[in-house]
């Protein structure tokens, strides 16, 4: 072994979390390019792509995270070492092994890698999956097997390109920390390390993960009301108003709360790994959203004619509060059929869909200023210097080690970007995309890339650009649904890439990766992914009898995609509709469009302050708009209750347990929050596969939910719904 040590502090990050949780020393001489990882990382990640893709169509979906592999590979890693040959050969004059030596810590890594690179990033599969399935189970048109497959693979490497030439600035640098990232290096650190302690980590994770995947058998199977108690629809059975304050999924959720793991992280992932400064951000923007601005809109000013419609939903409607007939104003041609429009009326969101658009407009504005104000500066000096002056531990580790050519990135995006146009080109029928549209989102993507890569490598959060995409080509080419979902997945799913890369890439720099092995694994990885999501996706939508349709579906069937209906409802907004028959002078909703000024100008008035008053810049930097608007980009589908859940516990461990038991948050926080999320994971994959999808389902009190149904109900007098009471 050739361990290489830090000479002395002096180098030393300059963040505590990682000081705290990144060792200094790396053995250079531990192999990489095993048999055992390219075996292993090859199925780890065609059997985690299958799962996803599989689970993703379900009512509750499941994300099984890598974190599943990561243990799963331990025993098998070791298992490997023990019964391979180790007899060595020679391959072009170099000396090699099927069993270089016992498994390791860095063929480890590579292996959750590999079988992590093909999802989207904070997702299961592929986003441009939804393009598909709302082509062949919504709209019931036809797209070929062939454009799927390159629209998917595309997509998903497109944003590698520029990624790679933009490490100096958010990979290299000490500041960029990437918090999620130290959940792996925990992890991995706990499962490979000897202690001489009583409660190793590795022990630790043991005991919860067995405690998390035991539990889990009580809110995924036995008691499903436990997924969110919502006492007080208990308490007022008859009530539409006290039903929509108390329901935790479709209401404001006080005195909500939930024992169930996985609503705590399913959709902003785990709560211990985001550091406090910004779990408090998010939770403002929640608080300004859920507990302030919509009771006022909905139950004081009845905004936008809120109380015709229900308090938290993301479906469309017609004037009439009555769900609207999509299906209706589509032409044979797949456009929209204006004398139809015409006939059944303009589209209208409940109050809580159209705020949370109006706040995805200013999170995007509030993104580039933000990070010009607190950032520019830097990222600039770091441009003239090259990364030529004092580099952390880490990053001097790492200059051992052959960098990636940048050619190689430039080649890769070259390829990546012809394939693109082909499909533009030739298969434009079916994607309706023009090749001029494909490089406008590619440009948007390259613009966004690196300041949404800052925001994320220094608060876990990412700003999304689905929005934007949707807003640009609605106006550029309306009635076009295919074409507008088509380019916001080329300019929101590109950079999104880019930042997974590039997390990716910071997992490998503290872990001491070869930087040439890991764009490798990660390009290989994507394109496995990739193929086995479209093989997958297209095999249920063409075997499962009305796949997504709730109507048409047997009573109890989880085949009906939520995520894909809020896909085909943004398709329907921006695309066939368009955003000047919604958010422009001919819609309801153009007064959202100031939104992107508050949002550009929010973060220059928290600059001016933090320099008005230097005694205090410190807190008031901290102070992160982006994500106090951004925080609830996530609802709908996300509830009310999965914010508070997620909020409570975070701060929990990430400000009392890391101010008051640092010691005990420096060694178990991260694994514990890895052990929480593969406990969930094995056992909602066993209860599908041995019980739910074999029909054996309890029915009793404890299974039907959490009784507030009448929180979906309208508040308006003389709007009839079905399964409301008439008001």
């Amino acid at each position: 072994m050739e361990i290489e040590r830090a000479g002395d502090e002096d180098d030393a990050s300059p963040v505590e979390q990682v000081r705290l949780t990144v060792p200094v020393t790396d053995d250079h001489s531990l192999p990489v390019w095993t048999f055992r990882m390219w075996t292993m990382g090859f199925l780890s990640c065609a059997l985690l792509s299958f799962l996803n893709q599989f689970f993703a169509y379900r009512a509750e979906p499941i994300i099984i995270s890598q974190i599943t592999i990561q243990v799963a590979a331990l025993p098998i890693g070791h298992f490997l070492s023990r019964v391979l040959p180790e007899k060595k050969f020679r391959v072009f004059g170099r000396e090699c092994s099927v069993n270089p030596g016992p498994f390791n810590v860095k063929e480890h890594v590579l292996i959750s890698i590999f079988a992590n690179a093909g999802a989207s990033f904070g997702g299961g599969n592929a986003y441009a999956i939804g393009i598909v399935t709302i082509i062949k189970a919504f709209y019931k048109r036809n797209i070929s097997f062939v454009t799927s497959l390159l629209l998917v693979i595309t997509t998903q490497v497109l944003g590698y390109g520029w990624a790679g030439l933009m490490r100096k600035y958010v990979v290299e640098p000490a500041h960029m920390w990437w918090p999620t990232s130290l959940v792996q290096v925990s992890l991995m650190r706990a499962m490979h390390e000897k202690e001489k302690r009583r409660m190793t980590r590795g022990k630790f994770f043991l005991i919860a993960l067995i405690c998390s995947f035991a539990w889990y058998t009580v809110p995924g199977y036995l008691f499903p009301t436990l997924t969110a108690v919502s006492w007080v629809c208990w308490v007022f059975p008859k009530s539409i108003t006290m039903q929509q304050i108390g329901s935790g999924l479709n209401g404001l959720g006080i005195g909500a709360f939930t024992l169930d793991w996985a609503t705590v992280v399913s959709w902003l992932g785990s709560p211990l790994v985001t550091p406090f400064f910004a779990t408090a951000n998010v939770l403002v923007g929640y608080v300004l959203l859920i507990y302030l601005m919509l009771p006022i809109a909905y139950w004081v000013i009845n905004l936008y004619s809120a109380s015709s419609y229900p308090l938290f939903s993301n479906e469309l409607f017609d004037a009439h509060g009555q769900l609207y007939d999509i299906h209706s104003i589509v032409n044979d041609k797949f456009e929209i059929d204006m004398d139809a429009y015409a006939r059944q009326g303009r589209i209208h969101l409940s109050l809580f869909f159209a705020v949370s658009y109006g706040l995805g407009f200013a999170t995007i504005a509030a993104t580039f200023t933000h990070v010009a104000c607190f950032y520019g500066k830097e990222m600039y000096q770091r441009f003239r210097e090259s990364y030529k002056g004092k580099m952390d531990v880490h990053a001097r580790l790492m200059k051992r080690y052959d960098d990636i050519p940048n050619w190689w990135f430039y080649i890769l995006l070259a390829v990546s970007m012809a394939v693109s146009l082909v499909l533009c080109t030739v298969f434009k029928e079916e994607v309706q995309l023009p090749w001029w549209g494909l490089l406008i989102a590619c440009a948007i993507a390259f613009v966004f890339t690196l300041p949404i890569s800052v925001i994320t490598a220094t608060t876990n959060t990412t700003p999304g650009l689905n929005i934007i995409t949707e807003y640009c080509w609605g106006l550029i080419m309306p009635g076009k649904p295919i074409a507008n979902v088509c380019f916001k997945v080329y300019g929101y799913m590109s950079m999104n890439q880019a930042v997974s890369f590039l997390t990716d890439f910071k997992l490998g720099h503290y872990m001491k990766i070869p930087p040439r092995s890991m764009f490798l694994v990660q390009f290989v990885g994507t394109v496995v992914a990739s193929t086995v999501n479209t093989v997958v996706a297209w095999w249920l939508l063409t075997t499962v009898p009305h796949i997504c349709e709730k109507g048409q579906l047997p009573e109890g069937s989880p085949w009906t995609c939520p995520g894909d209906h809020v896909f085909f409802d943004a398709s329907v907004i921006w695309g066939l509709v368009g955003p000047r028959r919604i958010f422009g002078p001919l819609g309801y909703y153009s007064a959202l469009n100031w939104f992107f000024l508050i949002g550009l100008a929010g973060p220059v008035v928290v600059w001016l302050f933090a320099k008005a008053l230097p005694r205090h810049a410190g807190w008031i930097s901290l102070i992160n708009l982006p994500v106090i608007l951004g925080g609830t980009a996530m609802m709908p589908p996300a509830s009310a209750l999965n914010y508070t859940a997620w909020g409570f516990v975070g701060f929990v461990f990430n400000f009392f347990v890391f101010r008051y038991r640092k010691g005990w948050w420096k060694r178990y926080n991260y694994v514990l929050s890895a052990a929480m999320d593969g406990g969930v994971a094995i056992m909602g994959v066993l209860l599908y596969f041995a019980l739910t999808s074999w029909g054996h389902q309890l029915d009793w009190w404890g299974s039907r939910g959490e009784y507030c149904d009448l929180a979906a109900c309208p508040t308006a007098k003389g709007v009839l719904v079905d399964g409301c009471p008439v008001l």
